[in-house]
């Protein structure tokens, strides 16, 4: 039976009261959710933080209350009208001029071609000493199993410096013009 509009007037303050009354006591309880914290004694003199059923031998411990202090937000910088990005200013970053910026790159990559250069003849000195997995034997070597470490060990050099070249030239090519 569908109720008339002014029915549902003079029940609404009922209504909102019996709300209000529900809600409180579904979260009154979350509210102030404070227990009492005992000590006791346990087995070997060892004691024991309990809440609640204290039973034998325990002591109510007096606790302050625990207060929470909500954390405060940082306000985010103002953007200039018109742009959609935070510049270096707002943010504090340090800005620097494209002169300067060139003069870093220019010697960045006088750097890495340095790099790139000693690694390569390092490479070729360690293939040339490798001679395609027969080094030549050493008077130090009479033992063939030291040879076979030595082989191995310029293998892996040899993996090595390759690796190191590589990760040079994709440096040098991610290197803005």
């Amino acid at each position: 039976m569908p109720r008339s509009v002014h029915q549902i007037r003079r029940q609404f303050p009922v209504l909102v009261s019996a709300a209000a009354l529900v809600l409180g006591a579904w979260a009154g309880p979350s509210l102030a959710q404070s227990s009492d914290v005992y000590v006791c004694t346990g087995p070997n003199g060892v004691p024991e933080y309990r809440n609640g059923n204290a039973g034998k031998g325990c002591k109510k411990l007096n606790l302050p209350e625990v207060v929470t202090v909500p954390g405060g937000r940082i306000a985010a910088p103002a953007k200039s009208a018109g742009s959609s990005a935070t510049t270096a200013a707002s943010t504090g970053f340090p800005r620097v001029d494209s002169a300067t910026q060139r003069s870093r790159d220019s010697e960045r990559r006088t750097v890495l071609t340095q790099e790139l250069q000693a690694e390569e003849a390092k490479l070729q000195g360690l293939r040339a000493e490798y001679n395609n997995g027969q080094p030549e034997r050493q008077g130090n070597e009479r033992n063939y199993q030291k040879y076979l470490d030595r082989t191995a060990a310029l293998r892996d050099d040899i993996a090595r410096s390759e690796a190191n070249a590589a990760s040079l030239r994709r440096e040098l090519g991610n290197l803005k013009d």
